[in-house]
């Protein structure tokens, strides 16, 4: 199978354009000669999956026998659209879906496809340092956007890569720090988060003081006996 011409972050700009209201799929089919069922396709797995769904693609995925008959056979029996099927299992296209369901119909053997691994897989991710993301996003801008070559270098996940750049274009040095599991301050959330935040307080508090007076009671019975 031969690699798309098209980068992720190309099609995550195309999807994202027609999920903004800026073009139609006919617009955006001319403006980049691309055929309108492609954008189509590139629209709909991006609404489910976003750019992992341009990452994770055909030659990077692997396609069981079993895996394209179970698909094939949703769509026949009726259980879900080609379209639906598609997004759902982050299929590269509903052409190639349909390439399955021609052979099954004719009854043609569908055979496994199991690529050789590259950094574009899930499982290439790992755990960095802020300094580790500062050097890696410094070369990928200083290497013009080699978003697969960096990941390689430096060991890390192609997703991983173009995220840490991205946020680095908007925050700078800040978006690249590791912000999971840190609780925020009150000051860092909105009005509702905080009134809840209060409420909690407020109940915690009048609990402590059901159980202060529960204890005192306990002691003033002592004392009387």
């Amino acid at each position: 199978m031969s690699k798309s011409s098209y980068t992720p972050e190309f099609r995550a700009k195309i999807a994202q354009e027609y999920l903004n209201g800026n073009c139609s799929r006919k617009d955006l089919s001319k403006k980049y000669n691309i055929p309108e069922s492609t954008i189509r396709d590139w629209i709909n797995v991006y609404k489910t999956h976003g750019i992992n769904a341009f990452i994770n693609t055909n030659e990077n995925k692997q396609y069981t026998k079993d895996f394209k008959i179970q698909c094939v056979e949703a769509v026949l029996k009726g259980e879900s659209s080609v379209l639906d099927v598609v997004s759902q299992y982050q299929i590269s296209s509903s052409h190639m879906l349909r390439e399955w369901i021609s052979l099954y119909n004719a009854n043609r053997e569908l055979k496994d496809y199991i690529p050789k691994r590259e950094v574009y897989m899930a499982d290439a991710r790992r755990k960095t340092t802020i300094e580790e993301r500062k050097e890696i996003v410094d070369y990928c801008i200083n290497h013009n956007r080699d978003y697969k070559g960096t990941a390689s270098i430096y060991n890390v996940s192609y997703s991983q890569v173009y995220s840490w750049v991205k946020k680095y274009d908007v925050q700078g040095d800040d978006g690249l720090t590791d912000r999971r599991g840190r609780h925020k301050t009150d000051e860092e959330v909105n009005e509702l988060e905080r009134l809840r935040r209060e409420n909690i307080r407020l109940k915690r508090q009048l609990q402590e003081k059901d159980m202060l007076n529960e204890l005192l009671k306990k002691v003033q019975e002592l004392e009387r006996m």
